[in-house]
């Protein structure tokens, strides 16, 4: 009974949506067209606004990954893992999460058909990329499009949810698979 709901809601949520704020506008008086194009307008400079944040972003993980740095870092933080129950071969997709969701789903993709999406490995990294954050991009991005310099703590708590974000993924996983 409750997944038939959930099917019905879920076929006809988009097209309600669709009709349902252009009526509201046109009851409420507003030029939907013309307040969506002004909108589309704002997004547009607002991307040309981010690109030098993302840029400085995407140079600085290409950096640290072909520098061979998240190889080092991954070997240095093995022990640790292993006490936790995380395989070591997740580790640098942990590591890449908060940093970049595309570079993450790469590693993701390359867990995958190393090891296949069953595995232990494919499903532990499949849970983490669900229950994790792309923290530093977010940051530079997002908080760089609105000329925030100072991002108190933002930083902290995100890094602190992407670490429980992680460790409950591999607690689950362990559990589940």
């Amino acid at each position: 009974m409750f997944i038939t709901i959930m099917e019905v809601i879920s076929k006809y949520a988009i097209p309600f949506i669709l009709l349902a704020i252009p009526t509201y506008g046109m009851f409420k008086k507003v030029k939907v067209y013309e307040a969506f194009t002004e909108g589309a307008k704002d997004g547009f400079y607002t991307a040309v606004k981010i690109i030098p944040y993302l840029v400085a972003m995407l140079v600085g993980i290409g950096i640290f990954r072909a520098s061979g740095a998240m190889e080092l870092f991954t070997k240095a933080l093995n022990p640790i893992t292993s006490l936790i129950g995380m395989p070591s071969e997740v580790l640098p997709m942990a590591l890449m999460r908060p940093l970049s969701g595309g570079g993450a789903s790469g590693i993701m993709n390359s867990l995958f058909e190393t090891h296949g999406p069953d595995s232990i490995i494919g499903r532990m990294s499949s849970v983490m990329m669900g229950s994790t954050e792309t923290t530093f991009y977010v940051l530079a991005v997002y908080f760089g499009a609105v000329s925030i310099r100072k991002t108190r703590h933002a930083l902290p708590a995100g890094l602190i949810a992407d670490a429980v974000g992680i460790i409950t993924a591999v607690v689950v996983a362990n559990l589940m698979f």
